[in-house]
């Protein structure tokens, strides 16, 4: 057998690889790890918001209520922003350079993206405080009513996803918006264990069907059902849309002043 002979097989077994594993990724993807969704109380008194686009989830969740409070565990006063009127906290976990290194989606660094899918990388944490719960442009907002005891394993799982110090939250930089913080986090990125696999982590531990493989967010957002309105989405989208427009005017305002010097 010739050298050129073995490298056209070696070719050929490496594609039919790479084509099953996808293959098998995708199946995985859509199939949901429960046929029929356990029952969830649908009066919203413990409830959280999951919010997903095209590459992207994060967890929306509330500040306090009577079952946990987050100003206990985290400084809220490091958030970027006075956070008296902030009545939710999104987190979001995703690897650790590309979040620092990435102002927006649309300004991706290509080798940035290769690394992170490439190679296992230090994870971080994204915290946000908000007055209500945004919709973000091109984003789908799922409210999930939960449980007393699945909502109290949603917290502890996010809370144990922050890396300490001394039993503190090591804060490792502020977001680009100026507004929000970046902690590290427990784990490793990679392309099989990605953002959108530590949200469908932290459903499991409540109890919300999530697909066999977690690692697209549309996958994710697919097995999610509204079990409740937990509030007016409509408002929630008006105030989604002005917060952004806020936060873009914040950036260029911050990149004038910096090129000005």
């Amino acid at each position: 057998m010739t050298d050129r002979s073995v490298w056209k097989r070696v070719g050929f077994y490496g594609l039919c690889g790479a084509l099953a594993a996808i293959a098998l990724l995708t199946i995985a993807a859509l199939t949901p790890r429960q046929w029929h969704a356990s029952s969830q109380p649908a009066d919203c008194r413990f409830s959280v918001y999951v919010s997903g686009g095209a590459m992207h989830t994060n967890f929306f969740v509330p500040v306090r209520n009577e079952a946990f409070d987050w100003s206990q565990h985290l400084d809220l006063a490091t958030l970027g922003k006075p956070a008296t009127n902030d009545r939710y906290l999104q987190f979001g976990w995703g690897d650790r350079i590309f979040y620092l290194e990435t102002p927006s989606w649309d300004q991706i660094n290509i080798f940035s993206a290769l690394r992170s899918l490439l190679l296992q990388n230090p994870a971080a944490l994204f915290v946000k405080g908000h007055p209500s719960v945004p919709q973000y442009p091109n984003e789908t907002l799922k409210c999930i009513s939960l449980s007393r005891g699945n909502y109290l394993k949603l917290m502890h799982f996010i809370k144990a996803s922050f890396q300490t110090n001394q039993g503190k939250p090591l804060r490792i930089g502020t977001g680009q918006d100026g507004d929000s913080s970046f902690y590290a986090a427990t784990g490793r990125y990679s392309s099989l264990r990605t953002c959108n696999s530590w949200v469908a982590e932290g459903l499991r531990t409540a109890d919300v069907n999530t697909p066999l493989w977690g690692g697209l967010a549309p996958a994710v957002m697919r097995q999610l059902k509204d079990t409740c309105d937990c509030g007016h989405k409509e408002q929630l989208a008006v105030e989604g849309k002005a917060e952004v427009r806020a936060q873009k005017e914040r950036l260029k305002a911050r990149e004038d002043k910096e090129a000005g010097g």
